[in-house]
């Protein structure tokens, strides 16, 4: 699916009022893992994904393997590639680098992020490089035009480097208690005053020249109903895509969890506690989960479904056959 913007997908995808959905993997470590990838891609791509996105690793350390998943998911698979792109240690000529690679495979869709640096490191800007996720929008546009569909991220609970520990409960405001996180390090919140400026540096994004957002990870349905009010409410205008993570082991959502500050409601964290020993009880949860969350946001009128697949499609496909969406799997 070379040449095609996800922007113009979405306005079309739209007009139909049905759900749609869009999967996301991540650069395998191994050899071994990447033709597994592929081979599952191929399978996924059956269940006729609006795109497939790739995410890239910590301070450019998947680059190379980020844009040839993409050259194979557009000219192989036959999916839409949206190729991930961080700016954290990338000057401008490893970001030109990047995006001409991009262009010379007629792949179309970014999604501009600062990104994290490696493990063990701290972020910091890279001398001729770019401070933040905004730089990196104005920079595509400026060099780059409206080749790009453009997608950034979005925080439905604030951005988790404004997320701080609580002190007091009683002090919260109602708003803020929807943002609440607890975990085993304590209890944190995005206060209205961090959630107000991110929303409002999301807007700058957009106004840069994003054409739409996926946002992190959540669990909390009415929480992303409430985000997405909330970018209406300041003129964010643009589609915005539900990061739904697929619960597929206990290990990895306690991990994943910690890692964004994510908020969990009580239910589903005693629900995973008590069967967190049971592989596969903890994979039919998180079908039942991902199904309940999808439905309520098609219930509101939300079609949009982008999934954090993990590279695995058996919670995925779970999820698909009880929306009604699933198409015939071959084993």
């Amino acid at each position: 699916m070379a040449d095609t913007k996800i922007s113009d997908l979405l306005a079309e995808a739209e007009k139909t009022g049905k759900p749609y959905i869009a999967f996301e993997y991540f650069p395998p470590r191994t050899e071994d893992g990447v033709k597994n990838l592929v081979k599952r891609m191929h399978k996924m791509k059956k269940q006729e994904p609006l795109y497939g996105d790739v995410t890239w690793g910590a301070g450019g350390t998947t680059s190379d393997l980020t844009l040839d998943l993409c050259k194979t998911l557009t000219h192989d698979v036959g999916m839409v590639a949206n190729m991930h792109l961080t700016c954290t240690n990338m000057d401008e000529s490893k970001i030109t680098i990047a995006l001409d690679g991009a262009k010379e495979a007629s792949i179309r869709n970014i999604v501009a992020l600062r990104g994290d640096p490696p493990h063990g490191q701290e972020w910091k800007a890279t001398e001729g490089g770019f401070q933040c996720a905004l730089d990196l929008v104005k920079h595509i546009r400026e060099h780059y035009g409206d080749y790009f569909s453009i997608s950034v991220a979005g925080y439905p609970e604030g951005h988790p480097n404004a997320i701080t520990e609580v002190k007091d409960e009683s002090t919260l405001t109602d708003d803020e208690k929807t943002r609440l996180v607890r975990n085993e390090d304590g209890v944190f919140v995005s206060t209205d005053a961090a959630y107000k400026e991110e929303l409002a540096y999301l807007k700058k994004k957009v106004d840069a020249g994003a054409n739409f957002i996926i946002t992190q990870m959540f669990f909390d349905a009415p929480l992303f109903l409430k985000f997405v009010k909330d970018c209406r409410d300041v003129g964010i205008n643009v589609p915005i895509m539900p990061g739904i993570m697929l619960i597929q082991s206990y290990g990895g959502f306690k991990r994943m969890t910690k890692l964004c500050k994510s908020r969990v409601p009580q239910d589903v964290v005693d629900a995973l506690e008590a069967i967190k020993d049971d592989a596969d009880k903890v994979k039919e949860f998180g079908k039942d989960f991902g199904y309940k969350v999808c439905k309520h946001l098609v219930d509101a009128g939300h079609m949009g479904l982008h999934l954090y697949t993990l590279n695995q499609d058996t919670v995925c496909n779970g999820v698909l056959e009880k929306l009604g969406l699933l198409k015939p799997v071959e084993e």
